[in-house]
């Protein structure tokens, strides 16, 4: 750890290269984004009413089950810490114990989807009106429309109820408007929070056909990229099947999961319904960085790689159990313009297959929709509609010759540990401030005897400098606790300084005063170099801590080698210089050398703040 503690990784970047990128590296360099908005809009599907046949038709368009799933109240904190470990390179999460990933098997298993079948791809648009009035039979007003999307409140109170002995026709409009709003508002819902893109209508003319696309692959699809998206540092929300999600890691990882008042209804297909009933345990407490703590110290006894295996197959619908296989593909999952690597060679463990070092990840286009409507995406993406038509050929092969250590060995050197810091960064800037006064000190007391030129100005310059980062430290540190009614008379000597400086020419400033044994002790000003603040040689002194006191906040370093004179080799630009009516007593080549400074009795210099 103590390694960790410096460089969470990765050690060798070649795997995740957009390090720089995501939120792992703001969250160590303390740039906390909180807890991300979650937008998932279910909580409203119980206030449709569906016919008998509205019924048949979604279980024909192949959304029987999702249609049944329940509202879950989402933890977004723990969603939030998460997604601080996805890397959207590998589309996977790297945890401490290795990756992880949502595969279509657990797609399968949670939500009953289904993951074999025609990719969802289409045409795109960037109005509603047309596709609206085509397959609704009505036009949204321009209140409810943004380009290509239409508002899911429109959809609600247009659709919700069919009317009584409505024609065949009519039903199946309101069964359109119903699965538009359904899978707006579960698998594809967006980060726009009450709209959803009217691109899926056409998909939904044919009931029959509707069931032929696979419509879990496509949810993952968009999950994966919302997942990817909202990893980057610069996001701070999250859409996508987020009920999925937070499913998945109550199954598989022992962190956050509630304990349930186990009732026999909710441990049915599909398996969300477990996590229904009423959650029990300590809800407090529990923000992102409580889950990111867990997370960074997730232990191999804390994972349930296979949560399924005594699931008995009897509970599976026949479709989902003959395509389970296809949750160990490597393939590429569609939906529109969202196409995604599905790449559980990285994660075999989850299917109770022992990992070997998995193969390189192929970098991919990912590709947005563009602004033109009535583009088919099809012809855009025949690369990635080709895999996914080779899915059931891309099915990772089984090794048992595998040893997991050269593979855990491997992993640690290509992923990011740590997500928070083991040590907070108040305790390294004081570590780092501790290491700045001991360099300080070394170069202060260092015999300069039988260095030449080129060193004593070396020693010299990792003096000054090493002062001067002492000396900005302090300033600021002292300056975040100066009051209003202070910062007045800060600004007042400000000004005062600034004046002194263009009468002198840039010169410094000699001042003396009492310690508390009554001597006198010489001060002298050391600016900023010239080459370090341009036109503006601005020295902050902090006023009097005592009203009785006149004496200023200085910083008082260790008093200087006596024995050898530095004068040889040194660069006057880096010291202050005296004003012409300055003490007799300063060097009148302008230049403070620790042999001038030796020779003041028992006087040391100072760094004034």
């Amino acid at each position: 750890m103590d390694f960790y503690a410096t460089n969470p990784g990765p050690i060798d970047d070649s795997v995740l290269y957009d390090q720089e990128k995501h939120v792992s590296s703001a969250v160590w360099e303390g740039q906390e984004r909180g807890a991300l908005r979650c937008h998932e809009h279910t909580s409203k599907l119980d206030q449709w009413t569906l016919t008998p046949k509205q019924i048949e038709l979604v279980k024909k368009a192949g959304f029987s089950y999702l249609r049944l799933i329940p509202a879950i109240s989402l933890d977004n904190p723990l969603i939030s810490a998460l997604v601080e470990r996805w890397r959207r390179e590998t589309n996977t999460f790297h945890f401490t114990v290795g990756e992880m990933s949502v595969t279509l098997e657990d797609v399968g298993y949670l939500l009953g989807l289904p993951i074999d079948g025609d990719p969802v791809i289409g045409v795109t648009y960037t109005t509603c009106d047309a596709v609206c009035s085509k397959y609704l039979g009505r036009t949204p007003d321009s209140g409810s429309t943004s380009g290509g999307m239409v508002k899911l409140s429109w959809l609600k109170e247009t659709f919700s109820k069919c009317p009584e002995g409505a024609p065949l026709d009519e039903i199946e409009r309101h069964t359109r408007a119903y699965l538009l709003y359904l899978v707006g508002s579960t698998v594809f819902s967006t980060t726009t929070g009450n709209k959803v893109p009217v691109m899926y209508l056409p998909l939904f003319e044919n009931f029959d056909q509707a069931g032929r696309y696979a419509w879990g692959a496509a949810a993952l699809s968009f999950l994966y990229r919302a997942l990817g998206n909202a990893s980057l540092r610069s996001q701070s929300t999250i859409s996508g099947c987020l009920t999925l999600l937070q499913c998945w890691s109550y199954f598989r990882l022992n962190i956050g999961r509630p304990k349930l008042n186990h009732d026999p209804r909710h441990d049915r297909f599909p398996f969300v319904f477990r996590w229904k009933g009423k959650h029990t345990g300590p809800t407090t407490n529990r923000d992102v960085a409580f889950y990111r703590k867990a997370l960074d110290s997730l232990k191999p006894s804390e994972v349930e790689w296979c949560p399924y295996v005594n699931i008995s197959d009897a509970m599976l619908p026949e479709d989902i159990r003959n395509n389970l296989i296809l949750g160990r593909s490597n393939t590429m999952l569609i939906c529109f313009d969202k196409a995604e690597r599905h790449l559980p060679d990285r994660c075999l463990r989850q299917f109770g297959i022992r990992q070997p070092i998995p193969l390189d990840v192929q970098q991919w286009e990912r590709k947005s929709r563009g602004v033109d409507g009535g583009v088919d995406l099809s012809a855009k993406m025949e690369t990635e509609l080709s895999e996914w038509s080779d899915r059931h050929l891309r099915v990772v092969d089984v090794d048992e010759d595998v040893e997991e250590t050269e593979y855990l060995h491997w992993y640690l050197k290509i992923t990011r540990k740590l997500v928070g810091r083991p040590i907070p960064i108040s305790s390294e800037f004081q570590r780092m401030n501790a290491a700045l006064r001991d360099i300080a000190n070394v170069a202060d007391m260092l015999s300069t005897h039988g260095m030449d030129d080129q060193q004593m100005h070396a020693v010299t310059r990792i003096r000054y400098l090493a002062h001067e980062c002492l000396r900005d430290q302090i300033g600021s540190m002292m300056i975040a606790d100066v009051t209003d009614s202070e910062q007045n008379e800060v600004d007042k000597k400000i000004r005062g300084k600034e004046r002194i400086r263009r009468k002198g020419m840039g010169m410094g400033v000699k001042r003396r005063r009492k310690d508390d044994s009554g001597q006198f002790l010489t001060e002298f000003c050391l600016p900023s170099p010239i080459n370090m603040v341009e036109n503006n040689d601005v020295e902050i002194c902090l006023p009097p801590g005592d009203a009785d006191d006149d004496s200023q906040l200085c910083y008082m370093p260790t008093k200087v080698d006596q024995t050898h004179s530095l004068s040889n080799g040194i660069d006057d630009s880096s010291f202050c210089q005296e004003p012409a009516d300055a003490n007799a007593d300063m060097p009148q080549d302008g230049l403070v050398s620790s042999a001038d400074i030796a020779q003041q009795s028992e006087n040391v210099y100072s760094v004034l703040v």
